[in-house]
């Protein structure tokens, strides 16, 4: 699914984004802002939620087909 590949993407970005923490030099044209690690987190978050979603609507489906109710 598409969430795992944003979750998968979002750690190695933030793992990235950790490690260079001490590099200054790079993070100038962001203003010192260390974008990697707002990014993956964002990415992060937006991956997990998308598999919740996902896990949602499978759990849903398999309970309309068993027929119960309540969904």
């Amino acid at each position: 699914p598409i969430g795992l590949m944003f979750s998968i993407l979002g750690v190695l970005i933030t793992g990235f984004g950790l490690l260079t923490v001490s590099d200054t030099t790079m993070y100038m044209k962001s203003l010192g802002i260390n974008m990697n690690i707002i990014m993956g987190l964002v990415m992060l978050l937006f991956g997990l939620l998308m598999l919740f979603l996902a896990r949602k609507k499978k759990s849903i489906n398999y309970r309309c087909k068993n027929g119960e109710e309540n969904h």
